[in-house]
């Protein structure tokens, strides 16, 4: 203890003792209240094969609405567009084919033709494919809305039933569709 004078070491040894006697001072705990027995838990019944249930899953089946509703009807549109080379249908379109395959999953007896088209801008060949591709997506729309397979029939017919006999971008825009044909 170089450079402490001999007052101040005993105070210091003090101050320590001091220290290290109420550092470890603590306030006595409460005694725990005795403990509550708890019953183990029941154990779960066996489930055997006998046992258990299945319920056959139904598929959905689309409802109709009513007269007011009536896709058949001429005067009802059944036209979906497309946008320029693709087959990708347009949200605004969903519900209109919701509706006609609610129709035709209240009237089982009743099919159409899903009928493709395209503008003039492409060889034959590609457009008879891209029709067939749109005709296709609505089909496969209708098929996962409950409507049943043997309701439908696709065909295509590319470009040569054209809505709009310009040569123009209004008169294209009306020949890339699918006609639902009751």
């Amino acid at each position: 203890m170089r450079g402490l004078s001999r007052f101040q070491v005993p105070i210091l040894a003090l101050f320590v003792l001091v220290l290290a006697l109420t550092g470890c001072a603590s306030t006595p705990r409460e005694p725990l209240p005795e403990s509550v027995p708890v019953a183990p838990p029941a154990p779960l019944p066996r489930v055997t094969r006998e046992d258990a249930v299945t319920t056959p899953v139904e598929p959905i089946k689309p409802t109709y609405a009513g007269p007011w509703e009536d896709p058949a009807n001429p005067l009802f549109n059944r036209t979906i567009y497309f946008d320029y080379d693709t087959a990708e249908i347009k949200q605004e379109f969903l519900p209109l084919m919701r509706t006609h395959a609610r129709y035709l999953g209240g009237h089982t007896e009743t099919r159409v033709t899903l009928e493709g088209h395209t503008d003039e801008r492409g060889t034959r060949e590609y457009n008879l494919a891209l029709g067939d591709q749109r005709a296709e997506a609505v089909r496969r729309f209708m098929l996962a809305e409950g409507v049943r397979p043997d309701q439908m029939a696709t065909l295509s017919y590319g470009e040569e039933r054209p809505a709009g006999l310009g040569h123009n971008e209004q008169s294209w825009r009306q020949n890339r569709r699918v006609i639902i044909q009751y």
